[in-house]
């Protein structure tokens, strides 16, 4: 489930994006102001924000410049939904890191479709492609794992970097050449976050004894091993 964060001071706006997101299978956070929505970054982990311009502590604008500045956070795709219109303002929301810009008032189901688009960009998925590995089955056009036919959790960070490491099994994949791929290119983030998602994903996959698909090569990186090749090598996974 997609986990969409809305920051957004009008109730009546807020109230109805989050009765139409919900209904479309969206978990939905909202935050009424600046300081609240850096809060909830923390709390929920978005896979994206739709950011108001006008809010009642500081703008929309500098929300975005300080998510962009937070290298833990600064990947996740961002929607300026507001009611300045003029070309001047687009400009100067795009240059301040949003992904797109949506003004008010706004076609729902136009909303949706941006919402879906820009998170298959962002995490540079195929949507026309699932990836299946015994039973383990990652499915990009919805957003799911899949583990012996149960749908699991799991952030969006893991679920890129599951992703990643499953078109390439066998393959050793350095922390430099991880964070090139899975997190935006560019960005200044230490290796070790690397490690971290690893571990989270290792812990998604241990109750059905997958996690030792991931193996550590000391020193260098990780490889994704294929199921038979696991299963030579350790036995029953």
């Amino acid at each position: 489930m997609l986990n969409v964060l809305i920051v957004e001071d009008d109730y009546a706006i807020s109230t109805m994006l989050t009765h139409f997101l919900s209904s479309k299978k969206f978990k939905v956070t909202v935050a009424s102001d600046g300081q609240q929505a850096l809060d909830r970054l923390n709390d929920n982990n978005p896979d994206i924000i739709l950011m108001d311009w006008m809010l009642p502590d500081f703008s929309g604008l500098q929300v975005i410049k300080q998510i962009r500045r937070n290298p833990v956070h600064n990947d996740i795709p961002i929607i300026m939904l507001t009611a300045r219109a003029e070309e001047t303002d687009k400009i100067e929301g795009l240059d301040a890191g949003a992904d797109d810009y949506i003004t008010k008032p706004m076609s729902l189901k136009e909303l949706e479709a941006r919402i879906r688009a820009l998170i298959r960009r962002s995490q540079g998925l195929n949507t026309d492609k699932s990836l299946q590995m015994g039973e383990l089955l990652l499915s990009p056009e919805n957003n799911q794992l899949t583990i012996q036919g149960n749908p699991i959790k799991i952030g969006q960070t893991e679920f890129r970097l599951l992703h990643y490491l499953m078109r390439k099994p066998n393959h050793l994949h350095t922390r430099a050449s991880l964070l090139d791929h899975v997190w935006s290119q560019g960005a200044f983030i230490e290796e070790r976050t690397v490690d971290v998602h690893v571990l989270r994903l290792r812990k998604i996959l241990k109750p059905y004894g997958l996690h030792t698909m991931i193996q550590t090569v000391h020193g260098m990186g990780y490889r994704f091993m294929d199921i038979e090749k696991c299963k030579d090598k350790h036995g029953e996974p």
